[in-house]
């Protein structure tokens, strides 16, 4: 097979492999991207997407479920039913449109797609096993997007009732009783879902608290849903394996038991996928397991740079695509470096959390001394009329200049104020420039604004 000669090679068409090769073709630079599975990576196909559909399905059901008895709205409906196996379908047809989606985006910007998986030679050139036999490519400039994939437990490997998200995202029905292992937001964002459609759930955290990236007070209106729709979650206790269709569990209290499960979910991680292609074949730095790299992406061999989840936290597609648009504007002769001020991360739980910047403990273990505005969605005029009060948005800032560090909300729906929170965070908003920003009414984006207010000492609507 001829050998393929080009300027940039793209290791890996996830969200940032893929947008890195769109970029690059957009200007000009000759580029190929290697994939073995699917374009769009764990996040389009077995990842963000497809748990979103799910998660958005739940919920329907769960609503439609509720109007079969008296309920405030006066809506009354017949029982529903689940098909599990349609909804599964509806979900692959979103995934299908977006993953063509992205092939023709790299087509229309020139790229050559090969499939196949691509192993190093050496720093310049990847061996690809295709379906038509080894094609060799040679580049002057090599960008790793690999990903990440889920991390298993030594008592609970994977296989059979065992799940990573990558199975429990295409179950043909929904199980009698799910036991969830890991206790994060891969794990409660499909655990509630599962137990919306009618599954009994026990969640299973090894920490004192799910959600341990976050502080409690935003994780309060999270576990409490999750008690109002029947969850069990249990903190401190450690899965041990399963056997006889039950899930061994060691309790906080250090006594064993046993928890019926038709299937178990574990996510208790995601590793990077560093194995496969020849990394050893790479002299690369690393940190711990991830590749390291520099401001610009840049990896410890001249030539070779690394983006995503295999160059550590935060794992998230947004993180990536960044970086392999701000990559592919340096191999083209821009210059750029990372210079973000905040990469918002969301939890799609029910109710969902957003967080941008400091925390109100993390300013202050920065030495800031800050004010910290908050107000409540049951003071919020749209919460109100969509049956969805719980949660709030919560504003923290510098205490002499009033500087936003960081902005964070919980509530229904409150992934959509992400953007404006980066938005503010990067154009370096004081608390002014958000009060006095007028903001649509009756909108929840109003919570932002309140929140703004409540820190300057003069909040309106409380």
């Amino acid at each position: 097979m001829k050998e393929i000669v080009c300027k940039l090679l793209v290791i890996g068409a996830g969200p940032g492999g893929y947008i890195c090769a769109i970029r690059a073709g957009q200007l000009g630079v000759d580029t190929v991207i290697v994939e073995m599975t699917k374009a769009g990576g764990t996040c389009l196909n077995v990842g963000c997407i497809p748990s979103k559909a799910l998660i958005h399905a739940a919920e329907e059901f769960d609503k439609v479920r509720h109007m079969a008895s008296h309920n405030a709205l006066g809506i009354t409906v017949e029982a529903p039913k689940l098909d599990l196996a349609q909804t599964i379908r509806w979900k692959d047809g979103i995934v299908g449109r977006l993953n063509s989606g992205v092939l023709g985006l790299l087509r229309k910007a020139k790229v050559k797609i090969v499939h196949g998986r691509a192993r190093f030679r050496d720093g310049k050139t990847v061996e690809v096993e295709t379906e038509t036999g080894t094609q060799v490519i040679r580049a002057e400039t090599v960008v790793i997007a690999t990903g990440s994939e889920p991390v298993a437990l030594p008592s609970l490997p994977f296989g059979g009732a065992v799940l990573s998200s990558t199975e429990a995202l295409s179950l043909a029905s929904v199980p009698k009783t799910l036991a969830v292992v890991g206790g994060g937001y891969i794990g409660l964002e499909l655990g509630t879902a599962f137990a919306k459609m009618g599954a009994q759930v026990t969640v299973v955290e090894a920490m004192a608290q799910i959600l341990p990236q976050y502080d409690a007070d935003l994780v309060k209106p999270v576990a409490k849903r999750l008690n109002d729709l029947g969850v069990r979650v249990m903190t401190g206790a450690k899965a041990k394996g399963y056997a006889g269709e039950a899930l061994e569990i060691e309790t906080s209290s250090g006594k064993g038991e046993r928890i019926a499960a038709d299937k178990v979910l574990v996510t208790v991680g995601r590793k990077p996928r560093t194995e496969g292609w020849g990394l050893e074949e790479l002299d690369l730095d690393r940190v711990g397991r991830f590749i390291r790299i520099d401001e610009r992406c840049r990896t410890s061999m001249r030539g070779v740079y690394a983006i995503g989840d295999v160059t550590g936290e935060p794992m998230l597609a947004h993180r990536a695509m960044a970086q392999g648009e701000m990559v592919a504007e340096i191999v083209a002769g821009r210059k750029r470096t990372w210079d973000k001020r905040a990469i918002p991360a969301v939890c799609f739980t029910d109710p969902e959390i957003v967080t941008a910047g400091l925390s109100p403990d993390e300013a202050r273990a920065q030495g800031y001394e800050v004010r910290v505005g908050l107000f409540p969605f049951n003071a919020n005029g749209r919460a109100m009329t969509t049956q969805s009060e719980d949660g709030f948005v919560r504003a923290v800032a510098r205490a002499d200049t009033n500087l936003v560090l960081g902005l964070q909300a919980v509530g229904a729906g409150v992934s959509e104020l992400s953007s404006s929170f980066s938005l503010a965070l990067e154009m370096g908003a004081r608390l002014e420039d958000i009060a006095g920003t007028i903001h649509a009414h009756p909108t929840r984006s109003e919570g932002l604004q309140e929140a703004a207010l409540k820190a300057l000492g003069h909040a309106l609507h409380i």
